[in-house]
């Protein structure tokens, strides 16, 4: 997804940055990188730093959390245009899962750095993001009732 406009066609799906208009996402999309991970490989660990949000663009993975008694559980199936990390967007907390690729996958890759840069850029643009945060942990906080 080297192609600038194939990238900003492919954010406009991703629902973290349905808020968003073209010259937001365009700005966006320049600073994702694209990253590979072959099957079994882990994407990102439980328990290590975060360094920013992923979304893949290609293939699936699975988010699976070791519990304190050593077993380990799928919490969540990921596919195309699904995202995770963005929590490290904000923070620098270790992450709460690790996401382990089912297939060969290809996620595009945007880091805390860049993703102040942008902040400093357009203000608007972390509004509509934390909107939809804010919405994806209303529902998974409804989700535990």
């Amino acid at each position: 997804m080297q192609d600038l406009d194939k990238r900003i066609r492919f954010l406009q799906t991703v629902p973290l940055f349905k808020g968003l208009d073209d010259r937001q996402l365009n700005r966006l999309a320049r600073r994702f990188t694209e990253r590979s991970f072959a099957t079994g490989e882990a994407i990102v660990s439980q328990g290590t730093l975060g360094i920013g949000l992923f979304i893949i663009a290609k293939g699936h993975a699975e988010a699976v959390r070791e519990l304190a008694n050593g077993e380990t559980v799928v919490v969540n199936q990921l596919g195309p245009t699904d995202f995770f990390g963005e929590l490290s967007l904000l923070d620098e907390a270790p992450r709460t899962a690790s996401v382990v690729a089912t297939e060969p996958t290809t996620c595009l890759v945007l880091t805390q750095l860049d993703f102040m840069g942008v902040l400093r850029e357009d203000t608007d643009i972390p509004i509509a993001i934390l909107k939809v945060m804010a919405q994806r942990f209303r529902h998974l906080m409804d989700s535990l009732q």
